[in-house]
């Protein structure tokens, strides 16, 4: 499968404005287009952050849902968004575990890599960090979205509830630093959000 995602900024205040626009007018706007497989909405309120992924069947089905996306994004996410990006990623690995409740917690990390490196970094995640992550107490999936041609990525570790969140950093940080070594990765960011809504069909 493949992703888009959107990361925005802006005043906590209207960060709710923006994702009651999202799971209404959003929704519905995605569920419409060919190929969609799912979403999911995270949120720091605190900080005033929004990320959101969408999953598409295939590289096609997401590049066709780009024009209608793009053009609707800007009012979705007003008045909330100062800034916005999106990113496009390969998905190289897809575990889903437990689904999450509502109020759960997802912690992200960036990557930069080699673009020759790109297998690599897959593989050592499937075969080396995976396993050690579902051990974590309330681990409820996980995800490596790849960018082979800019040496970018990102994963996204969802967890059943935020008390199991904070109790992994430790865990996971030790997780990371091998994984990290071995994969050839640079870890370049690492955040965490509420889950507001996360569903994938991944058959």
């Amino acid at each position: 499968m493949f992703v888009r995602a959107v990361y925005a900024t802006g005043d906590p205040a209207h960060l709710s404005t923006a994702v009651r626009a999202l799971n209404t007018e959003g929704h519905d706007l995605l569920e419409e287009r060919p190929g969609y497989r799912g979403a999911g909405v995270f949120v720091d309120r605190e900080l005033g952050k929004l990320l959101t992924v969408s999953w598409w069947e295939s590289e096609e089905a997401r590049h066709n849902s780009d024009e209608v996306m793009r053009e609707r994004r800007p009012a979705l996410l007003q008045p909330f968004a100062g800034t916005t990006a999106v990113e496009n990623y390969e998905v190289a690995v897809f575990h889903p575990g437990h689904r999450p409740v509502t109020g759960g917690g997802l912690r992200v990390t960036r990557i930069e890599f080699a673009p020759a490196d790109t297998d690599l970094a897959a593989e050592t995640f499937h075969a080396g960090v995976l396993p050690r992550l579902e051990m974590l107490p309330g681990f409820a999936g996980t995800a490596l979205f790849l960018d082979r041609e800019r040496g970018r990525g990102m994963t996204g570790v969802l967890f059943t509830d935020r008390r199991s969140l904070a109790a992994s950093r430790a865990a996971q940080a030790t997780v990371r630093r091998e994984g990290a070594a071995k994969a050839h990765v640079t870890v370049i960011g690492l955040e965490e959000f509420e889950v507001l809504h996360a569903d994938v069909r991944a058959d």
